[in-house]
């Protein structure tokens, strides 16, 4: 085992990925930024390294200033977290030169799933459903024209180098196309560096849902059930829930055992997670892999008993999973909500400041992961997340109490700061959210937005 892991990320995973390895008796190395000089995983780390100022390119973004940090701290390994460097190969293959460790898999793997298009013809090769689609990129107006009109509209557009819900388009007609390609293409050039796109018969409405996977070195690998991820804004994640309400037990047998044939084709090595869009006849379609931890993580943690970031790390040390397939267990059921410094009137603008009140809810069922107590300041160089709150229940309307109950005790003030908890107040009350009809254009159907 590790004596001493380096974590390369800020907020709450850093918070996250520390206790884990406090608990696996590791020390570890908090990296901070000057906006971050502060922050709860300082001061929780055994030690602290400053590697730069506020922008995320000087400092969490900037790899010779991480690797400085490990070697002049000893640690042996490094933890990503989600964000940030955790897809990066190169940094992964810089670690490795450096003789340490990456917790995460394997540069080629990254690279694989990174490419988007690459990913998505190796799941095809695998045997993975996809939906009509591009084979490569599309590299003119003239070329996405035509895929469109033999995939049939509405389509997609999506950066090659894309996740996160950035460089995506969509193209619900051929007058469209013009004005989606390049704006997508622009918008992936300035965002993510590289320009590729590719297209994909769009599903307006449809269940967004992913498999959590994790495989070891030594061919064991098991799928620990599915998360329903269909509440989002601009394809970005807002509430998450495991199980999903419209997976039965044969469609999660199914799903998961496409998910590891998906793992398996590609070498798959650590926690991963395979994501999928499900339609209301139970047809599901692959959609991409993501090669890390997943910041929804804890509702499969709640849900299964399973420690995620604790398989990541002995996974990484050449250690055999600790679960397997036949002892997995789903139990009750959980939901997560991601409180963000946002104005929802603004289009979930964010709303950087300094936490005045913050006041976490607790009791059965509860758990937040958050970096934040009265004082701690939301820079606006970075994500505006303030915390993640999960609650458990026996079953779904038992969760959904709790959340609710959970919520209305959640205190969070600052001056300037907004936060998104109104608006998951008004999904979770929602007669539709809580009859489980819920896609990716709920708030769209519902709330118009």
């Amino acid at each position: 085992m590790f004596s001493k892991i380096l974590v390369a990320n800020r907020g709450e995973i850093a918070v996250r990925v520390i206790r884990a390895c406090r608990e696996l008796g590791i020390r570890t190395v908090a990296v901070y930024s000057t906006a971050d000089a502060e922050a709860l995983a300082v001061q929780l780390a055994d030690e602290a390294v400053c590697i730069g100022p506020a922008p995320a390119r000087n400092s969490y973004l900037h790899i010779p200033n991480v690797i400085g940090a490990a070697l002049k701290t000893g640690a042996d390994a490094i933890h990503p977290g989600y964000g940030f460097l955790s897809e990066d190969p190169y940094f992964s293959e810089i670690c490795a030169d450096n003789g340490i460790v990456f917790i995460g898999p394997p540069p080629q793997v990254m690279e694989a799933v990174g490419d988007k298009a690459q990913a998505r013809a190796l799941m095809a090769e695998a045997g993975l459903p996809l939906l009509p689609g591009t084979a490569t990129p599309v590299n003119s107006l003239e070329e996405a024209y035509a895929a469109a009109e033999q995939i049939g509209y509405p389509v997609i557009l999506k950066a090659v180098a894309g996740g996160g819900g950035r460089g995506i388009g969509v193209v619900p007609e051929f007058a469209d196309m013009r004005h989606a390609y390049t704006t997508t293409r622009a918008s992936a050039r300035a965002t993510l560096g590289d320009s590729s796109i590719y297209l994909e018969r769009y599903l307006p409405s449809a269940r967004h849902i992913e498999v959590q996977v994790v495989c070891d070195q030594y061919g064991n690998a098991v799928h620990l059930g599915e998360r329903d991820c269909s509440v989002q804004r601009r394809h970005q994640k807002l509430i998450e829930e495991a199980p999903s309400p419209a997976v039965d037990a044969g469609l999660r047998e199914e799903l998961g055992e496409v998910a590891l044939r998906g793992a398996k084709a590609l070498g798959y090595r650590g926690a991963g997670t395979v994501e999928f869009l499900l339609d209301d006849d139970g047809r599901f379609w692959f959609m991409e892999m993501n090669a890390r931890i997943q910041v929804e993580h804890p509702v499969t943690e709640m849900v299964t008993g399973v420690d995620l970031i604790r398989e990541q790390i002995q996974v990484a040390a050449g250690q055999p999973l600790s679960v397997e397939q036949g002892s997995v267990r789903l139990t009750g059921h959980a939901i997560e909500c991601r409180i963000n410094a946002e104005d929802v009137a603004r289009g979930f603008a964010p709303t950087p400041g300094r936490l005045d009140v913050f006041q976490a809810p607790s009791g059965p069922g509860t758990r937040v992961d958050t970096h934040c107590v009265p004082g701690t300041a939301i820079p606006p160089s970075y994500d505006s997340m303030i915390a993640k709150l999960i609650t458990w229940g026996r079953d779904r309307p038992d969760a959904l109490d709790r959340m609710r109950r959970a919520l209305a005790e959640l205190r969070v003030a600052g001056r300037g700061i907004s936060t998104t908890v109104p608006f998951h107040q008004s999904v979770i009350d929602h007669p539709a959210f809580r009859a489980g009809d819920v896609r990716t254009d709920f708030l769209a159907r519902y709330l118009g937005m």
